[in-house]
């Protein structure tokens, strides 16, 4: 009875938008054809509506119930009061002391909360402390007051991707753009966002099995002969000199690369002389030919 209830109350708008509605012809007809159909399968009218019961209405009122609580509309006081503290914060930002800046623009906020600037401004300072899930919050009720606000799109794709969320960055330089389409940053920025969607996810890096044909690293890493092997090599005091002097800085600058691929060549060298019958296993995995023979090692 509730579906019935409802495709007559459907039936009863569409009914009220052929007498009241402003609509063509052609539209006319399609609706016409829509009450019938509607009215043939499910053996309704629109009388059959219950009563007191008007489907645009409770819609009206689901919209209303989901956009978000404004403030109190402030007074002339208080908005200038508000005005000051944010250009305080605004001074503080370029002073590059940003929690005192956020601290301002939050009681701007306090005063005038229906200012969308005073969220954007302190969703601007929440990233410079890296606080980002604040600034995609401030970014969203700045947005939900002034839906135009290209600047709350950019610093929202700013907050995105410093939390690597590149799709939503994409969205959201897209979103700026479509309301100030020569802003050269927003370019920019969204031209970054889609080259970082481009780049291969770890998944992709052989991590999860991808890149390289066959190789499963999760099942190599729940492999106890391996796991062994790799806990007797790691306690080698040279690989832990090694691993040490790269991790404390103790290392030259410019030698970080030598020094990583140094004792990586010293690790696989232990495996090799560990286990020869365990690599060659870990090469057929790869695709590799056991007969090759091995590249020649690096000085």
């Amino acid at each position: 009875m509730a579906v019935k209830g409802l495709v007559a109350a459907i039936v009863q708008f569409l009914t009220q938008q052929l007498e009241e509605g402003d609509i063509t012809a052609d539209s006319r007809e399609s609706l016409e054809v829509a009450i019938q159909c509607l009215e043939s399968a499910y053996n309704v009218q629109a009388s059959d509506t219950p009563a007191n019961f008007n489907l645009f209405e409770v819609y009206k009122s689901s919209v209303e119930s989901t956009k978000p609580e404004l403030a109190p509309e402030a007074t002339p006081e208080a908005k200038a009061e508000a005005e000051r503290l944010k250009n305080i914060g605004n001074a503080l930002m370029k002073a590059e002391k940003y929690h005192e800046a956020l601290a301002n623009y939050t009681r701007a906020i306090l005063l005038d909360g229906r200012n969308a600037v005073y969220y954007c401004n302190r969703a601007a300072a929440c990233s410079k402390i890296g606080n980002h899930q604040q600034a995609i919050k401030d970014c969203h009720t700045a947005l939900s007051i002034d839906p135009t606000y290209s600047k709350a799109y950019g610093r929202l794709g700013l907050a995105y991707s410093s939390l690597q969320k590149h799709k939503e960055a994409k969205e959201s330089y897209q979103k700026a753009l479509e309301i100030e389409p020569d802003n050269e940053s927003y370019k920019n920025n969204l031209q970054v966002a889609e080259e970082k969607l481009a780049q291969p996810s770890m998944n992709n890096m052989g991590l999860g099995g991808g890149a390289l044909p066959g190789m499963d690293f999760s099942s190599l890493l729940c492999n106890p002969a391996f796991m062994n092997m790799a806990h007797q090599m790691l306690s080698n005091p040279d690989l832990q000199d090694l691993v040490g002097n790269l991790m404390s800085g103790q290392v030259e600058q410019g030698r970080h690369m030598d020094t990583l691929l140094e004792a990586g060549q010293h690790f696989a060298r232990q495996l090799q002389n560990a286990n020869p019958e365990l690599i060659e296993s870990l090469r057929r995995q790869m695709g590799g030919n056991p007969n090759d023979p091995d590249p020649p090692q690096q000085n």
